[in-house]
């Protein structure tokens, strides 16, 4: 895709928009399923695009009844579930922006991001929701109306029930998306806040159309093939992967999105529906990946044939890739897919997958080659908010290591101090009422600086190198990235989750979390009787094990860099809590405060 330019996909979207583009897909897909969702009865329920575009209306004309007008802000708290798509959609079809924010955020976190987006209505999704909100309604400046989509019991002063959204006489759809414009915000993402207040990155329909219209061509997909392709919406719709990956593609390019609410039925959702396009974030794969091989202990005849598939299978997939396998190896490779990988993909729903992409945090590059030996095709993406999402990413020629080449249309480059920029229609407008942070960002010409130390390839692969935001400075002043530390340690079979720990210590420590998953057949294996995972944590045995499995991890990086002591920890961390983001990034001020006495005894 090297051929194509910036102005060449700027032709494709010229005057369009996000609401512009549904409409389209409305017409194009009439009575396709758009959305599906797990009911009580474990059935799937739908609504086909005709019914998503009333539906979009009918809230549209509910929105405009509240005073919703063009450039308004309205902020949207809601898990994962249909609701959020039309509801979104009504947003821009009022020309006015939606906003969504984190389930996780508290009371204090609402009061900040409603007052900067300046919202002047919020849709909630139920009881739990709103009472965050209730908790600061009087500091809310210009909100002047909650609504919310499951209604309580009674409904407070100022709240108004779900009806407003859903009984309206609907507004005409081409009218209503005739109001918006390119450069108008399709909407605003805030960033975590890990390195103080979130800043709210305005992302412009021209954004999101460009970006379509580039993953398209990095897909190798036109609209009509990838229209109906199933996809399960898990991540917050805060989070631009979500977006890119759900939300967007639905809306302008029709695909089928299945929505989960909670992040912990995925298996479940991904088995009923075999998606053909799968997102995850790194601890995503991790866990299914630790589901396989726990699944295979409890055989260990089955799991030594299953490695030795592996083995054999690995480097044959590996040539596939490059178009240099022999036809005797292909055969061999589809033998042992027929007879291994094939159920393997069953198990985990992953069947009809034609396209696994991971992002948002560094990956394995081996646990990435696993995926693709068992036929489940995964690849990095690489990329940020402030970029609409990606960066860069290679669907085909995949380079494990890598994060795959500059998106079409767009530029990739590494400045003379080692950081990864891009420049292209996917960088966004600027940060909300901050034109100073705007002005670090994007520099005069147009380049957008990640903050990321990467290189490039002869063949213009992208390697990211140290997370530069990250960075840990040691007592002695040495710079160490720890997310590649921490990639190595969770490859140690019985190691779930890693933090390494370091600023402006005397050497690098790490605290570990035992897999509970994978833990429990390890140790029936080796005959470990326990009670909990607390007990299995400290047992000798498993203590010796994730010894070496650290000293294996560490045999790559040098001395000043390698982990020196560690403690093993028995509980899992969550996403959107005070250890983990939404999408399971580390929040490393949240676990330097939570694991405080554990890290002092580290250096004690």
């Amino acid at each position: 895709m090297g051929s194509v330019t910036k102005a060449d996909i700027d032709r494709l979207v010229d005057g369009t928009t996000v609401a512009r583009e549904f409409v389209d897909t409305v017409a194009r897909c009439g009575d396709s399923t758009a959305l599906r969702w797990m009911q009580l009865d474990g059935t799937l329920g739908s609504v086909s695009f005709a019914e998503f575009g009333d539906r979009a209306a009918r809230a549209a004309a509910g929105l405009r009844s509240l005073g919703v007008q063009p450039g308004d802000r309205v902020v949207l708290m809601m898990r994962n579930i249909p609701e959020f798509h039309w509801l979104d959609m009504a947003v821009l079809l009022c020309g006015a922006t939606p906003v969504s924010i984190y389930n996780s955020s508290s009371a204090d976190q609402v009061e900040y991001l409603v007052n900067h987006c300046g919202a002047v209505v919020a849709i909630v999704e139920n009881q739990d929701f709103l009472a965050k909100f209730a908790e600061v309604r009087d500091r809310l400046t210009a909100l002047r109306t909650i609504v919310t989509v499951v209604d309580p019991p009674e409904l407070p002063d100022g709240v108004v029930g779900h009806a407003v959204l859903t009984d309206a006489d609907p507004v005409d759809l081409a009218e209503a998306a005739s109001i918006g414009r390119p450069e108008d915000l399709a909407t605003i993402i805030y960033t975590s806040g890990t390195t103080g207040s979130p800043k709210g990155v305005m992302i412009s329909n021209y954004n999101v159309c460009w970006v379509l219209e580039s993953g398209l061509m990095s897909y190798g997909w036109t609209r009509e093939e990838i229209k109906g392709k199933r996809v399960v919406s898990y991540l917050p719709m805060a989070h631009i992967a979500e977006r890119i990956v759900s939300q967007y593609s639905l809306v302008l390019a029709g695909l089928e999105v299945t929505t989960c609410p909670d992040t912990s039925a995925l298996l479940p959702h991904l088995i009923a529906v075999r998606p053909n396009i799968a997102f995850g974030v790194p601890r995503v794969w991790e866990k299914l990946y630790a589901g396989v091989t726990a699944a295979l202990a409890g055989d260990p005849e089955k799991a030594e044939k299953f490695n030795e598939a592996i083995a054999v299978g690995g480097p044959i997939r590996e040539k596939m890739t490059w178009g240099e396998a022999t036809d005797e190896e292909i055969a061999t490779y589809e033998f042992l897919d027929a007879v291994a990988f094939s159920t393997v993909r069953e198990l985990v729903g992953m069947d009809q997958c034609e396209m696994a992409i991971t992002g948002a945090a560094p990956i394995p590059a081996d646990l990435l080659r696993w995926f693709r030996t068992i036929g489940i095709p995964l690849a990095e993406v690489y990329g940020m908010s402030e970029n609409t999402g990606a960066m860069s990413f290679e669907r085909f020629k995949v380079k494990p290591g890598t994060v795959g080449l500059a998106m079409p249309g767009s530029e990739l480059a590494v400045f003379p101090d080692g950081e990864v920029c891009c420049r292209g229609g996917h960088v966004f407008q600027g940060y909300l009422n901050d034109p100073d942070k705007t002005a670090e960002a994007i520099d005069d010409d147009g380049w957008l600086h990640s903050g990321d130390i990467g290189e490039l390839d002869d063949d213009g692969y992208l390697r990211i190198v140290d997370r530069k935001k990250e960075l840990i400075i040691t007592a002695g002043g040495k710079n160490i990235s720890p997310a590649n530390l921490e990639a190595e340690l969770k490859s140690i079979p019985l190691v779930a989750q890693a933090a390494v720990i370091g600023d402006n210590r005397p050497f690098v420590s790490a605290l570990l979390v035992l897999d509970g998953e994978v833990a429990p057949g390890w140790a029936a294996r080796h005959g470990i009787q326990y009670s909990s995972l607390e007990e299995l944590a400290a047992h000798p045995d498993v203590q010796a094990a994730v010894a070496d499995g650290v000293e294996q991890a560490m045999a790559g990086f040098n001395n000043a860099e390698r982990v020196k002591k560690w403690t093993l920890l028995s509980e899992e961390w969550l996403p959107d809590t005070d250890l983990l983001t939404p999408t399971f990034k580390l929040k490393r001020r949240g676990i330097n405060a939570h694991f405080e006495k554990e890290i002092e005894a580290l250096y004690s």
